[in-house]
């Protein structure tokens, strides 16, 4: 009797073997997931904002433009009036932001027609750079908001040298471009050595940062310090041409060696991110501080790094300001807003050096064509300052983008789907048979 099938012990229902005849749900295939990782990661996630955000712009173009208001004064009677106007005014001013910023097939010449990339390309310099620096700030858990004042700094440092000491071309290029960096430096550095010693808000420390900056520059522009003999304006003497950044493609072009540095700024912190000892600190410590130290890494020196890192990048920004763009003398405008779109450059780019290039080659682009697009079409480039800002709000909220577009969310995989087929032949049913 012991050997009878009804004595045999019966698993339980919950047991991992699955009963015969009962249909096994299959996971996602390995394909599946790597797809659902793609279209719903942070780079779709970048895309999808910037394509919305023009979704949006053009509709306010539309909104704005008055051959579309009268149209749609008479819609019902011919609603095909209303929509070609709406065609007409979207589709002319993205073409132009197109011409202004990229490419100009009304030009004869090739050289003239590739212009805009290279303004589009000149735009982007210092908005690389300066993402660059907030960039990195954002890697290692720190806010720079403080861009403006590094910049204001860099350039006043660049600035002195390049008009006031009479160094051999090539030196006095160097020193200007170093000089510039060391200031921005020690501005952001500033504000992580009071973090790292005090505990003060590394935010509001850059933010009046920002003043300080503004209002020393300002004044020092009304001294024998930064302000043109002879003059009353607060303006700088010009540059020396020793000291001035040369153009890449020649004088008819304004793209400048500042791209190139750019580029080779883009490798370094890559490399210092990713490859680096340092870079890995830095990570940990963006992570989670807590953990960076109880693993032994002295978090405070990694905020005074960091800072010092990040504002002599948004420093150099200043410096191709002073040294690329502005050679007749600069302001206290010089900055251009360029510290605060870096921080939207850095968003766009989720802190990723290449990432961060990519998104700064953008905004550039929005900038040369802006002008153009408000030049041909009479659209106010306030429209361009709406999209960037809408770009900002649609990569602050992910899952807005998801909802829209319906992506998948990585962290969240999809459950396997229940099979088709009913369970059938519980345990008791199994033991009699």
């Amino acid at each position: 009797m012991s050997d009878s099938p009804v004595n045999q012990p019966v698993a339980p229902a919950s047991s991992a073997v699955p009963a015969p005849g009962v249909p096994v749900a299959e996971p996602p295939s390995r394909w599946r997931q790597t797809f659902n990782e793609i279209i719903g990661g942070s780079v779709m996630i970048s895309i999808l904002a910037v394509v919305l955000a023009m979704v949006a712009g053009g509709i306010l173009i539309a909104l704005t433009d008055e051959n579309v208001q009268k149209a749609a004064g008479y819609f019902f009677a011919r609603p095909g009036d209303t929509f070609a106007e709406i065609w007409k005014s979207v589709s002319g001013a993205y073409v132009a932001l197109f011409q202004g910023s990229i490419y100009n097939f009304k030009r004869p010449d090739f050289l003239d027609q590739i212009k805009p990339l290279t303004e589009t390309l000149t735009f982007a310099t210092p908005l690389i750079a300066a993402g660059l620096g907030v960039g990195l700030a954002f890697r290692v858990g720190m806010f720079n908001i403080g861009g403006r004042g590094q910049m204001l700094i860099a350039a006043a440092c660049a600035g002195w040298v390049g008009f006031t000491l009479h160094l051999p071309w090539g030196l006095h290029l160097i020193v200007a471009i170093v000089a510039g960096v060391i200031g921005g430096g020690i501005w952001g550095g500033i504000a992580g050595l009071l973090k790292a010693r005090t505990g003060a808000h590394e935010v509001i420390v850059t933010i009046m940062l920002n003043y300080v900056a503004f209002y020393l520059v300002s004044y020092l522009l009304r001294t024998p310090i930064l302000q043109a003999p002879g003059s009353n304006n607060p303006k700088s003497p010009p540059i020396d041409p020793t000291a001035v950044l040369p153009d890449i493609l020649g004088p008819k072009f304004n793209l400048h060696l500042g791209f190139i540095l750019v580029i080779a700024a883009t490798v370094f912190v890559w490399w210092l991110l990713n490859r680096s000892a340092l870079g890995f600190k830095f990570r940990a410590v963006g992570i989670n501080p807590n953990a960076a130290r109880v693993a032994g890494i002295d978090v405070k020196n990694m905020y005074v790094y960091a800072m010092l890192i990040s504002g002599g990048l948004v420093g150099l920004a200043g410096v191709f300001q002073v040294l690329g763009t502005v050679t007749t003398g600069f302001s206290s405008g010089i900055d251009a807003g360029i510290g605060f779109d870096a921080i939207t450059v850095a968003l766009l780019g989720r802190s990723k050096p290449w990432g961060i290039f990519i998104a700064g080659i953008l905004f550039g682009a929005f900038k040369a064509g802006g002008f153009a697009m408000q030049a041909s079409q009479g659209i106010p480039i306030d429209i361009v300052l709406v999209v960037q800002s809408l770009i900002v709000l649609f990569i602050a909220a992910p899952p807005l983008i998801r909802t829209v577009f319906r992506l998948p969310d990585p962290a969240k995989p999809r459950k396997p789907k229940a099979p088709k087929t009913p369970v059938v032949a519980p345990a008791r049913e199994a033991v009699a048979k």
